[in-house]
């Protein structure tokens, strides 16, 4: 297994940093891209990259615009949303995927499930695999948690943002600094993922998930405060043309305590 930085470019000039994981093994099964949640640094998946190489997979690992080794000096009212990620970020490391000419497979946790459907090159997708993807309806939440997460996330963040110009998750603590745009996105979005875009915008993207015919294995877990049962089920319709496949894991079916929204990925497993 060899990891080697390399550099992505975007459509638009920007240009992000990841690793590429060569295979372990001769007989190369294909290669995975792995998208990972909105304020996950990429090397939090490195583990499961290791994983993925020793069996026989190439993979890709990526930190989108503004996250990580892709963060640039200043992001202060840059803009970018999620639409940026799957359009630009998720589009281009779909090229360098393609360009290797082995079936390609895409992992996404969180928001990173739902990102391939802005980028019209994912229809050449072999496979899809979710982990709680959904795009933070806040009535899908929890009903025992919701006012809080709420307050959290729909109330502060956008509030802190607009003051800052990006929201500064990491001095919070809660995650990685986000772009202006990613945070409003998700703080004020409605119930549709394409709300507040115009008609033409909302048909566009309408056709693009529906162009996706890969087969999909959605997982979710019990626990899971962000990636409920109902935001998964309304993520997923979108991709009105792929066979979908949804599987719920308890902590319990794993022998652990506690999942919720990120140990699936975690390096202890």
């Amino acid at each position: 297994m060899l990891k080697t930085p390399i550099d992505i470019p975007c459509a638009d000039g920007i240009v992000l940093k990841g690793h590429h994981w060569s295979a372990a093994r001769s007989d190369v099964e294909g290669i995975v891209m792995i998208n990972p949640a909105t304020g996950v640094k990429a090397n939090y998946y490195h583990h499961y990259a290791r994983f993925l190489s020793a069996h026989g997979f190439e993979v890709l690992t990526f930190d989108y615009r503004g996250i990580g080794l892709s963060r640039p000096e200043s992001m202060t009212r840059c803009g970018w949303d999620w639409r940026h990620w799957g359009e630009r970020d998720v589009a281009a490391v779909l090229t360098c995927a393609l360009s290797s000419h082995l079936p390609v497979s895409i992992v996404g946790h969180s928001i990173g499930g739902v990102l391939p459907g802005y980028a019209p090159s994912s229809r050449e997708v072999r496979r899809i695999l979710t982990m709680g993807a959904q795009y933070a309806w806040w009535r899908d939440y929890p009903e025992a948690s919701r006012r809080r997460m709420y307050v959290k996330w729909h109330v502060m963040m956008p509030l802190i943002t607009r003051l800052i110009g990006h929201f500064p998750g990491r001095r919070l603590n809660w995650l990685e600094d986000l772009p202006d745009g990613v945070a409003y996105q998700w703080g004020r979005g409605g119930w549709e993922l394409e709300a507040r875009l115009d008609a033409r915008a909302r048909a566009e993207i309408h056709d693009r998930f529906a162009a996706i015919s890969a087969p999909i294995l959605a997982i979710g877990v019990t626990d899971d405060p962000f990636g409920t049962r109902n935001a998964i089920t309304r993520a997923h319709g979108y991709y009105s043309g792929a066979e979908l496949t949804k599987v719920m894991l308890a902590p319990e079916d794993l022998a652990m305590e506690s999942i919720g929204h990120f140990d699936l990925f975690h390096a202890r497993h």
